[in-house]
């Protein structure tokens, strides 16, 4: 039987904690960060969830195990297949061998070489196509189509969304353990899992912590999905650094549910992502990605206004080149 028969249409939080015994003992629990120096500068209390030190540098590992662990022994045997443009590449990748289950990952050939490079370093078939002109998911149907294998969707999944929000989960009882009483966690959104799954766990345990969405600019379309109440997606040809958040429009899964949770979203630009970059090596001695940074930024921009406040933000991923992470601390190493 397929992990999907019979299942409810929606994760709730309860399917969340399920997730977090499910991936006890192979995912990490990341620290919740905190620097003196930069809740002086903001004027509150930021708490940082390190998802930068999760397997494989991202929080995609949660929902990948959640989801590929349910498989049953036949499904395993045929395979899994993904489309990633890195971090969900390399979530799967993992999740597959600790299942020992063979992988198939479509990724765009101008992924970062750290990303391609991790993916096929536990053992996933890596297959490239042109992010401008191919359709990843269209390559992905037809491999499922040759050889039966199962497809493991980036986001709108059942259980991809419960296993991220186990990351939101931890956050909270780690804020609990503080007594920080949290008055907002901001999420990076690309096609919504993290921040959908998120929303529950926080939700659940802390109804009255506002829960935000950020995503790039050129790519904020759960904002503006959540403003008009219709789905909506991305201008064809948008470019950003932040590769990671690149999705075309929120998941029909997902976007049901941040229109239930979610206090509102905010978009930061290039510029403001490789300035949080910076001041998250400085000040928290940890390396974030552009779509990583994206909630971090959205607080020391000010878009997110921390000041008496205390706020929580997930940095998603840390899987960056090193040459783009080097152009992060040279261009704002005077304001980091």
């Amino acid at each position: 039987m397929s992990p999907h028969d019979a299942m409810p249409q929606l994760p709730t939080a309860a399917d969340v904690e399920d997730a977090a015994r499910r991936i006890a003992g192979l995912a990490v629990r990341t620290p919740l960060l905190e620097s003196e120096a930069l809740n002086r500068r903001l004027g509150g209390r930021l708490l940082v969830k390190a998802e930068v030190l999760q397997v494989t540098g991202s929080f995609k590992f949660r929902g990948a195990y959640n989801r590929i662990s349910r498989l049953s022994d036949a499904e395993r045997a045929k395979g899994v297949v993904a489309y990633s443009s890195g971090n969900h590449a390399q979530g799967v990748a993992a999740a597959a061998h600790y299942a020992r289950c063979p992988a198939t990952i479509v990724m765009p050939a101008d992924a970062p070489a750290v990303k391609r490079k991790g993916t096929e370093f536990w053992g996933a078939k890596v297959v490239t196509y042109d992010r401008q002109k191919d359709d990843r998911i269209a390559i992905a149907r037809r491999i499922v189509e040759g050889n039966g294998a199962a497809m493991v969707p980036p986001y709108d999944d059942f259980f991809i969304i419960a296993g991220q929000g186990t990351a939101g989960l931890e956050l909270v009882e780690q804020a609990a353990e503080r007594k920080a009483a949290l008055d907002a966690v901001l999420v990076p959104c690309g096609g919504g899992g993290l921040v959908g799954g998120t929303s529950l766990a926080v939700k659940a345990h802390s109804p009255r912590t506002d829960v935000y969405a950020v995503e790039p600019e050129g790519f904020d379309d759960t904002v503006r999905s959540l403003v008009s109440g219709e789905r909506q997606g991305n201008r064809a040809g948008a470019v950003s650094l932040a590769d990671a958040l690149m999705a075309p429009a929120p998941g029909e899964m997902t976007l049901p549910i941040n229109r239930r949770t979610l206090a509102g979203g905010y978009a930061v630009g290039d510029a403001a992502m490789l300035a949080a970059m910076a001041t998250a090596f400085r000040f928290l001695k940890i390396v974030v990605e552009p779509g990583g940074a994206v909630a971090l930024a959205a607080v020391l921009t000010g878009a997110f206004d921390a000041r008496g406040k205390t706020v929580a933000v997930v940095v998603s991923g840390g899987n960056v080149d090193g040459p783009l992470f080097a152009r992060a601390l040279t261009e704002h190493a005077d304001t980091a």
